[in-house]
């Protein structure tokens, strides 16, 4: 007699409050996050203290983000309930989509705003790693025709969509050991992964030949513990919820946020003082596999996993709100050009400035991008009428004149030098931008 073959559950799983909390927390924190790196990465930035000290603490603050995106969908998806099949099926088209259309509006958008009178610089303050750049619809077309293969300095967003398909393909797979393995199991899988957090500090400062790695070999010893798949399981295993009281996770939390917020704040510093500072060197300390990052997130899942919410309303709210969260994700990018120059029309602080930034060359070149807000708006209107409106309402220009803000000329030559070292093939810099002589990594 033959065992009846195994089914696999299908029952919608509980709705879960405190991640919806969780979803806010980290959508806010990768709007930030995009709004403060192309910041700390000018060399601009670098040359101001305050814009360049309030760079490092939100930057480093909200190392977070992504992390706790993911460990969201480890809490929600693992163990993976459904056949690979099936689940791809559900899961993939879910991103795909959106991950095409948006990439097709990021890659237009150029040309886009230079085809209704706005100015290269104009281009770049949209989008800072973008020197140069095209006005010619063909080179937009070509970008276009590039995706899903490549995403370029307007697209960098969308890199986050390729890893969340990467880790869907993967979850089945790691999903049927997560459901056979022991808790003990699991916590030694964290131990060797939290090994290889290490490996980005020592493959840059001792060698980077580093457990095996070399030209014919990359994958080093720890290469199957390292990358994303800790968070899902991390998110997994502290899903689970603990009885601490919320006092307790406090004097738990606090601390080890601090750490890795210290960390990592003070490690960058470190780094971006060197004026000879690689692309490489640029991102170590921001890298999101690393123990200072872990540090950060763990601390943020465990106190946010504490949050009780009892009206009705604001769960409805929240559920509303998250749904959109990969909406959020996807058109953020294009406001937070517009955002940084409402800041300086509001003549808010560096502290208050730099969450809401895209970049602080848009201060330094103010005065001459003036005329080409008020002509970019002018022909909106007439092209596109609810896309005026909209830059009408971004753009107070009536209120941004030369004789409000100072045009720092000082810099003007280390803009230029930025722009001119930027310039050859497209590598990303971080997860969430891409620099024209880089290297990704993030």
């Amino acid at each position: 007699m033959t065992a009846p073959a195994p089914t696999l559950s299908t029952t919608r799983r509980p709705h879960i409050v405190w991640l919806d909390v969780m979803r806010l927390v980290a959508i806010l924190m990768v709007v930030i996050c995009h709004c403060t790196d192309p910041l700390n990465a000018s060399a601009e930035a670098r040359s101001n203290p305050d814009i360049g000290f309030w760079g490092a603490v939100w930057g480093a603050a909200v190392r977070a983000c992504v992390p706790l995106f993911v460990m969201i969908t480890g809490a929600l998806l693992l163990p993976v309930r459904q056949e690979a099949g099936a689940f791809y099926k559900k899961r993939i088209p879910r991103v795909l989509w959106p991950f095409l259309i948006w990439s097709v509006l990021f890659n237009l958008a150029p040309w886009f705003i230079q085809w209704v009178g706005g100015s290269s610089a104009l281009v770049t303050d949209f989008f800072p790693y973008a020197p140069d750049p095209s006005a010619s619809l063909s080179d937009a077309l070509r970008d276009v025709a590039m995706i899903p293969l490549a995403f370029t300095v307007y697209a960098t967003p969308m890199w986050y969509i390729c890893l969340l398909v990467g880790l869907y393909l993967y979850m089945p797979i790691f999903s049927a050991w997560v459901t056979a393995a022991s808790d003990k199991s699991k916590r030694l899988f964290l131990y060797l992964w939290g090994i290889s957090l290490l490996l980005p500090y020592a493959t840059y400062f001792i060698s980077p030949n580093l457990l095996g790695v070399c030209s014919w070999n990359g994958f080093g010893t720890f290469y199957y513990f390292a990358g994303f798949t800790g968070y899902l399981l991390l998110g997994h295993m502290l899903s689970k919820g603990n009885d601490w009281p919320t006092g307790k996770i406090a004097l738990l939390t606090v601390p080890m946020f601090s750490i890795g917020f210290l960390i990592t704040f003070k490690g960058f510093r470190f780094m971006t003082a060197d004026p000879n500072l690689t692309e490489a060197g640029f991102e170590l300390f921001f890298t999101y596999c690393s123990i200072n990052v872990v540090m950060m997130t763990a601390a943020v899942f465990l106190l946010v996993q504490k949050a009780r919410i009892h009206s009705p309303r604001i769960v409805a709210m929240l559920a509303n709100l998250t749904k959109c969260g990969l909406g959020i994700y996807l058109a953020h990018y294009f406001f937070i050009g517009p955002a940084y120059l409402a800041t300086v029309a509001l003549g808010l602080p560096a502290a208050l400035r730099v969450p809401v930034s895209r970049s602080d060359r848009s201060q330094l070149h103010l005065d001459t991008h003036l005329p080409d807000l008020q002509t970019t708006q002018s022909k909106i209107y007439r092209r596109v009428n609810i896309i005026g409106q909209q830059a009408h309402i971004v753009f107070p220009t009536e209120s941004l004149s030369p004789d409000n803000y100072a045009v720092h000329l000082n810099t003007s030559q280390s803009l230029q030098q930025t722009k001119q070292r930027k310039k050859g093939t497209g590598i990303s810099l971080s997860p969430f931008y891409t620099v024209s002589a880089g290297a990704d990594h993030h």
